[in-house]
């Protein structure tokens, strides 16, 4: 356990540095030597007067003896610690460690939080460049361009008899197919470009979906209040610059639209407050399908839940068609997704719910608490299949000591774990990563 006070460490650091004795300055203090001894092992606490001059035998504010900063260091010296499996880590000395050298532990805990930063910014890039449609479009574009470049050269090249009537037409295609491979390299460039000066940027319709709802935190009062229709909202968005998004938006929103009637805003606060955050216990208290409530429960503002929630929807090839994203599971734009997530499971067997707690491995591993329920699309005919979704909420929760939490990854091509039955192909990264 981390002990309530630090501020001992810090005298002890301190009295160090100035050289003093612990005896002299109980002595300047008019405390024992032992009874000082005590405080700086973090056995007695101290305040008030006596801090006030320690820190002033100490040369130093008081606030800087105190532990004002310690609680969110020794959690984060801590959270590290678990991320990596350190099994050498000393954790039953880390608020030893934090009080006597704060910038080291500061330092370790950026770092930390950088190789996190880093390793979500492989997965992107990952996702992006196997799965962009717009990149790979303009790859395709590209390449065709410099093969006809190419064939055409070759002609020229290798052949001494062509009768000018024909060489002027190579030279024209030539010509025409270099201008075409500049255009389009340079807006490849511009496409992978990340500098503000690239005006316009045209995302894939559902990334720029995605950015819409993510900017009103996926909660829209304007339709809880019916002061405006989905249409009129996807319609009047900046944000939504195609047809093709605002067409997605608008489906969305229209799901939304239809919820919120289903589930209105302050019954949906009064049963929260009342059954807590358990989708079935809502579910059941609305007499609504399952799906519904998860997806209501991450419609949610911010100050109505303790955690923030994420949400995954899919239909039954596995590709994902909503997403809300949550920290620390990491949730691939354009598909190949981890085949081990609930939400996928949950295809296997229809109608049925699932609840699952997984972990997402990598540099920051963390628990979740996974809902999801697969469902018809819409309401199946005599002579048709039904098409399913798939629809999961994920909310963080602290890691079980009781029992093993089954792993799940990101996408195969950013996942450490190296024995796993799902895998597809190998990682990008390595263990020194």
């Amino acid at each position: 356990m981390v002990r309530d006070t630090l501020t001992g460490s810090r005298i002890r650091e301190r009295r160090t540095i100035t050289g003093l004795r612990q005896a002299d300055l109980a002595r300047q203090v008019g405390i024992s030597a032992s009874y000082l001894n005590l405080i700086e092992h973090n056995r007695r606490r101290i305040g008030g007067k006596l801090l006030v001059d320690i820190a002033t035998e100490l040369g130093v504010e008081p606030s800087l003896l105190t532990d004002g900063a310690e609680a969110a260091l020794i959690a984060s010296l801590r959270e590290a610690a678990a991320d990596l499996s350190t099994a050498g880590a000393e954790l039953d000395r880390v608020d030893e460690f934090a009080g006597r050298f704060p910038g080291w532990a500061a330092l370790l805990t950026a770092s930390h939080r950088r190789v996190a930063s880093l390793e979500r910014t492989v997965g992107e890039l990952s996702d992006r460049l196997n799965h962009d449609p717009h990149l790979a479009a303009s790859l395709h574009e590209v390449l065709s361009t410099a093969t006809a470049i190419r064939s055409t050269a070759s002609i020229l090249a290798e052949n001494d008899e062509i009768e000018p009537e024909w060489r002027a037409r190579f030279h024209r295609n030539l010509n025409e197919d270099s201008l075409r491979l500049a255009d389009s390299s340079k807006a490849l460039v511009d496409y992978l470009d990340d500098s503000e000066e690239v005006p316009d940027r045209r995302a894939a319709p559902q990334e720029e979906v995605e950015a819409f709802f993510a900017e009103t935190g996926h909660h829209f009062p304007a339709l809880e209040e019916g002061s405006l229709t989905p249409d009129q909202l996807a319609r009047d968005r900046a944000a939504l610059t195609t047809d093709a998004a605002r067409a997605i938006a608008g489906e969305a929103l229209r799901q939304y639209a239809s919820d919120a009637a289903a589930l209105p805003l302050p019954d949906m606060r009064a049963a929260l407050g009342d059954l807590g955050l358990d989708p079935a216990a809502l579910a059941a208290h609305f007499d609504v399908p399952l799906q519904m409530m998860l997806r209501r429960v991450a419609a949610m503002p911010d100050d109505l839940l303790e955690t923030e929630v994420g949400l995954v929807v899919c239909d039954a090839s596995g590709s994902i068609l909503f997403r809300k994203q949550v920290t620390g599971f990491a949730l691939p734009r354009f598909g190949a997704s981890c085949p081990l997530w609930p939400v996928f499971t949950a295809l296997t067997r229809p109608q049925v719910p699932l609840r699952r707690t997984v972990a997402q491995i990598g540099r920051s591993t963390a628990c979740f608490e996974c809902f999801a329920v697969a469902h018809p699309r819409a309401r199946p005919g005599f002579d048709e299949d039904p098409l399913y979704l798939s629809t999961m909420l994920i909310v963080p929760v602290a890691q079980p000591t009781d029992r093993d939490v089954p792993e799940v990854g990101s996408t195969c091509r950013v996942c450490p774990r190296t024995q796993c039955p799902a895998r597809r192909e190998p990682s990008v990264l390595r263990e020194e990563f």
